[in-house]
């Protein structure tokens, strides 16, 4: 296997970038001339950036969920199965695709605020309560968002996948 097939295989994300670069350094130095070597490139780069743009949205996702299932327990009777479902879902995604771009983790961790702010918009419109009810800082790390004990009163063993 060849180191470029074992990158692949180890981390997509940064595959894709490095992938990007060395076909416009071969596009600038005119290899095989008839190929549309930015364009090439451009596309690998896009790749790489829906594997983060998928990240994005489902790390959103658990934040909403997370937050409304700490702070609407007045919902719990009625949504407490489908969050805790949503939940665990997101969680199950992400650590997949943590796993086959581990690059990215530096970049969700990163944009763990930018994002968890604007989860706790969309936690406010969703259940339908004031923004102050959720706290302007992060009530939990990004660890703690993706382990499946987390909130432990929330997430019994048998909700731990």
């Amino acid at each position: 296997m060849s180191r470029a097939s074992a990158a692949y295989d180890e981390d997509f994300y940064a595959w894709t970038q490095s992938q990007a670069a060395e076909i416009r350094r071969a596009g600038a130095e005119r290899n095989n001339a008839p190929i549309d070597w930015e364009n090439v490139a451009e596309e690998i780069e896009s790749m790489g950036r829906s594997e983060w743009n998928e990240i994005e949205s489902r790390l959103s996702v658990l934040a909403v969920h997370l937050l409304k299932l700490l702070y609407c327990p007045e919902l719990h009777e009625r949504c407490l199965r489908p969050w805790r479902l949503t939940v665990r879902e997101q969680r199950k995604m992400l650590k997949k695709r943590l796993r086959q771009s581990p690059s990215l983790r530096p970049v969700a961790a990163t944009e763990f605020a930018d994002l968890y702010d604007l989860a706790r918009g969309t936690a406010a419109l969703e259940a339908e309560a004031d923004l102050d009810r959720f706290p302007a800082e992060p009530p939990f790390t990004l660890d703690q968002a993706l382990d499946p004990a987390y909130p432990a009163d929330l997430f019994p063993p048998e909700w731990r996948v």
